[in-house]
């Protein structure tokens, strides 16, 4: 008996797999993936499919009849095709979409009507287009979205973006110069990116439309000096700071008395020359922080942010590129690894940040002989890798260290050639123009045997978590995407939701999570990955973080991202229906082997006279086919993948 109902879930199982479009892969039931199809068109897919990923297929024409029969559809990615428009009511019949993406396409515009029907939308990826006009109304009916992305496109000009429930908005790197509160109407914004789209100043009255800002990207626009919008009380919760890349020169600590909540500030590219003593003690909860790309002049009174970085147990993104570059003797010197002698101070002792006194602080520098310090600024550095190559007329002098004192690092030896040019000969295991470089000792990671590597969260709010995914993504330079299963622990319920993002994302936010929750979250490469090993979970890294409880202000509402609901009796019910299939299946052979043994033979007083069913006539059994959880995924595992996934993430999260 159980070998027949075994072969009957085979045959069911074969059947459906055979409505998996030519060229595309169907890991389950529901789930359709076509990577290597060619087609100007969307190819016909089952009307049960809840995920299609057809992106970089070559599709430039949509139509609502190709999507007329998915009422189940919750995930469509269009992405990475060929589109240049959307077509008003192309997707009117996807009642219970949740996730769209058409990114990297070239649509040029966004039309009234282009959306409608998109009740139950909660991400919209529209980047990487070539959009320059959306009509006014064109986001109306989307009253449930919760991310809209629209960087890298060519919009100038913005019409009233009023959504009651969005927390994340991307509009950078597009040419919008000004932006105020009637552009935005998004009172429970959560993170808002306006990088590279020219801006001179931050609207004050726009950031205090703004109440549950936590993450704030403002970096590569004309701010030369930090906006004052920043200096706001509703400001006292953003989490994230992003500033680079704009023509600040320098730091003033009022500016930044509100950001006391601060843990990630991103400082680099601001041409700065130093860093004012104590202005970072403002921020008592920081744990990352990048200076990167900017001219410090490492002299005494800088000495201070060495110590206090080793007091600190703080994470300095971008070290490699955070050097001096004044004076010549610390030139070129990774910041984070200078003493506090290397600054030049009179006072050598060893004192803790918090103690430094700029009165104290006397500068010293160091002088050159002329010839050296002549032929050091005019001609290039000689990086000696192997002096016996070099002619015996040319060879380096003996090393002298008094000629070129603190110039390599590591060990390496300072060398000065017959025309005064000094360079460093490095030790074995170091690297660089300096020998500053200490060469990573592990091996490359081998595809033969499974690592697993830890993710992590890094900003935790009420609602939402922020997932550190490096790590995962370099040890697995092959990765397709990225599956990320989290669930509530704190809740009763603990079913999983599973998002796929792409590997170009290293990190990934979390959002309309509950608060004063503890959410277990785990990654895993994508199906394709998976299967080159056992199913054991030998390459799932998973991690535990707990939301920030709620706001004490009954305005601000709790948001969560709405799991399966109405489709909670169709697993119970489906089982239920296969196990009487089953019992119907056992009394059919039970009755036809009793007939044909012992004719006539009476059951509890009755003859078997019940007309039973032939076992061999597959139609007579029905085996219902049980749909999975939903699966809400977020992006598609395609995102630049020819650089990196993440992802961006390539999503399929």
């Amino acid at each position: 008996m159980l070998p027949s109902a075994l072969l009957l879930l085979l045959l069911c199982v074969r059947a459906l797999s055979s409505d998996c479009p030519e060229n595309c892969s169907c890991p389950s039931p529901d789930s359709v993936f076509c990577f290597t199809r060619r087609s100007s068109t969307v190819p016909p897919v089952p009307s049960s499919t809840e995920q299609l990923y057809i992106f970089n297929n070559g599709i430039s024409t949509l139509s609502a009849e190709d999507f007329q029969h998915l009422g189940q559809l919750q995930m469509l990615d269009l992405s990475q095709n060929q589109l240049s428009e959307v077509p008003d009511g192309v997707f009117e019949m996807l009642l219970k979409l949740k996730n769209l993406d058409l990114s990297s396409n070239q649509i040029s515009h966004i039309s009234k009507d282009s959306f409608s029907g998109l009740v139950q939308l909660e991400r919209l990826y529209l980047y990487g287009n070539q959009i320059q006009i959306i009509q006014i109304g064109a986001f109306d009916s989307l009253h449930n979205l919760l991310e809209l992305k629209l960087h890298e496109n060519l919009l100038t000009s913005l019409p009233t973006l009023s959504f009651p429930r969005l927390l994340l908005l991307d509009l950078s790197h597009n040419n919008i110069p000004t932006l105020g509160p009637s552009d935005l109407q998004i009172p429970h914004l959560e993170a808002l990116k306006v990088s590279s789209l020219g801006l001179t100043s931050l609207d004050t009255n726009l950031i205090a439309s703004l109440e549950n800002l936590h993450y704030l990207d403002i970096s590569m626009n004309q701010l030369v000096e930090v906006p004052l919008a920043l200096r706001q009380d509703n400001l006292r919760g953003l989490i994230r700071l992003n500033l680079a890349g704009n023509p600040l020169r320098e730091l003033k600590a009022e500016d930044f008395q509100k950001l006391n909540g601060l843990q990630e500030l991103d400082l680099s590219g601001l041409n700065l020359q130093s860093i004012p003593q104590g202005f970072l003690d403002n921020f008592p909860r920081l744990v990352h922080l990048k200076a990167a790309e900017n001219p410090f002049n490492c002299l005494c009174p800088l000495a201070w942010f060495s110590v206090w970085l080793r007091e600190k147990t703080l994470t300095l993104g971008r070290p490699e590129e955070t050097r001096c570059h004044f004076p010549l003797v610390n030139a070129g010197k990774m910041l984070s690894e200078l003493e506090y002698k290397d600054f030049g101070c009179l006072h050598t002792s060893t004192v803790g940040a918090s103690t430094f006194s700029q009165s104290t602080l006397v500068g010293h520098m160091t002088t050159y002989p002329d010839t050296a310090h002549k032929n050091a600024t005019s001609s290039p550095l000689l990086r000696v890798s192997n002096p016996s190559s070099i002619a015996p007329s040319q060879s380096p002098q003996t090393s002298d260290q008094t000629q070129c004192p603190g110039l390599c690092q590591n060990g390496g030896q300072c060398q000065v050639d017959p025309l005064g040019q000094r360079g460093c000969r490095c030790l074995p295991g170091t690297a660089g123009l300096y020998c500053e470089t200490k060469e990573d000792p592990l091996k490359p990671w081998s595809t033969d045997v499974p690592v697993v590597v830890p993710i992590s969260s890094r900003h935790v709010t009420a609602t939402s978590i922020l997932l550190d995914l490096h790590r995962f993504i370099q040890t697995q330079p092959h990765i397709r995407g990225i599956r990320l299963t989290y669930r509530n622990l704190s809740g009763p319920d603990h079913r999983p939701i599973i998002l796929r993002v792409p590997a170009s994302y290293p990190e990934y936010t979390l959002r309309g999570l509950r608060p004063n929750c503890t959410y277990s979250v785990c990654a895993s490469p994508l199906v394709e990955k998976i299967q080159r090993w056992n199913s054991s979970g030998e390459m799932v890294s998973c991690t535990e973080a707990r939301t920030a409880g709620a706001p004490l202000s009954p305005q601000e509402p709790r948001f969560t991202t709405p799991g399966p609901q109405s489709g909670n009796l169709e697993p119970a019910l489906a089982a239920l229906a296969l196990l009487l299939g089953l019992a119907v299946l056992t009394g059919t052979l039970v009755c036809v082997r009793r007939r044909r043994t012992k004719p006539g033979l009476e059951v509890e007083g009755r003859s078997c006279e019940v007309t039973c069913p032939d076992p061999h006539t597959p139609e007579q059994v029905s085996v219902p086919h049980t749909q999975p959880d939903s699966d809400p995924a977020l992006g598609s595992a395609h995102k630049q993948a020819g650089a990196a996934s993440e992802g961006r993430t390539v999503s399929l999260k």
